[in-house]
């Protein structure tokens, strides 16, 4: 399956020349390699059918391995398979055949059409012509997002081992009409699933960064990070999970897709928050450790 996507594959890990942080970068929504029969069989052309791309996010967070740290990102697009969720939230409506009996095909992202196999793109754009045989479904999980996720496990594994501690750090974009309290766009958006995928002082870092640049953040709402946050973060063993969404208005048009201007500034931003970061993790492991001595 792999060549329909990229001659680089279902998904790529770039390495650093050393791992020198206890950090592991992924961008599971970022990948823009369309297969020709998935976008011949939907009913959307090839523009919309890229709405909930989270754009060239991969490219924002590109300084990670330069500072030491292996970042995971997807080639295959989030419209065919979306790794960000159960391995098995299916919708029924869906699919020609009987969903196995361990399917979840009831949570809120299955209803609103997001599942792990979704139905729809943004602004509830239907994806499909006609309804998909369930083995097509199966085969996609079989064969991409299991080992998306076991690449993703062993990182997060070694880096633990090495260090002694590990904080994953998730990258998406979100839409550029989202608003917060008092009807502000927010720029970024952190989330930790309310203090329980990573400590409070590591998403509060990462909050304080972007605004000491006069960005506006907030944390948690409406964002709070989804399955890769929830099910990787156990702070208690010393792996942690931070989700950072970045306003996508900031740096492309939602029409047209394309990088405005201002991408080259928002990524060096990225870098430099990426930068600082690093260094308050390192501190922090430092004295979580010494602490547990």
């Amino acid at each position: 399956m792999a060549p329909e996507f990229s001659e680089k594959g279902l998904f790529e890990v770039l390495e650093p020349a050393s791992q020198t942080l206890p950090l592991v970068f992924n961008s599971p929504h970022s990948g823009r390699a369309y297969p020709q029969g998935f976008v011949r069989d939907s009913r959307l052309d090839a523009l919309s059918i890229r709405r909930s791309e989270d754009h060239f996010v991969d490219e924002l967070f590109q300084a990670a391995p330069a500072l030491g740290a292996p970042m995971l990102l997807a080639h295959f697009p989030r419209a065919f398979l979306d790794v960000n969720r159960e391995p098995y939230e299916l919708d029924p409506r869906m699919f020609e055949g009987m969903l196995p009996p361990y399917a979840n095909v009831s949570s809120m992202r299955v209803a609103g059409g997001l599942g792990t196999v979704p139905r729809v793109v943004a602004e509830n754009m239907e994806i499909y012509q006609r309804r998909m045989p369930v083995s097509e479904a199966l085969d996609r999980i079989e064969t991409i997002y299991k080992p998306y996720h076991a690449c993703l496990r062993s990182l997060i594994v070694r880096t633990h081992l090495q260090f002694g501690f590990a904080v994953l750090v998730d990258c998406h974009s979100m839409p550029g009409n989202i608003r917060i309290a008092g009807g502000q766009r927010p720029d970024f958006i952190i989330g930790d699933r309310y203090g329980t995928s990573a400590a409070g002082d590591l998403s509060r870092a990462v909050v304080r960064l972007f605004e000491d640049m006069g960005f506006v953040v907030a944390r948690n709402k409406p964002y709070a990070g989804g399955f890769i946050t929830e099910h990787y973060g156990r702070p208690a063993k010393g792996l942690h999970a931070v989700q950072i969404e970045v306003n996508r208005a900031l740096y492309v048009d939602e029409t047209t897709l394309q990088k405005k201007p201002e991408f080259e500034a928002v990524q060096a931003g990225i870098s430099w928050a990426l930068l600082q970061f690093a260094g308050y993790v390192e501190k922090y492991a430092s004295d979580s450790a010494l602490a547990a001595e």
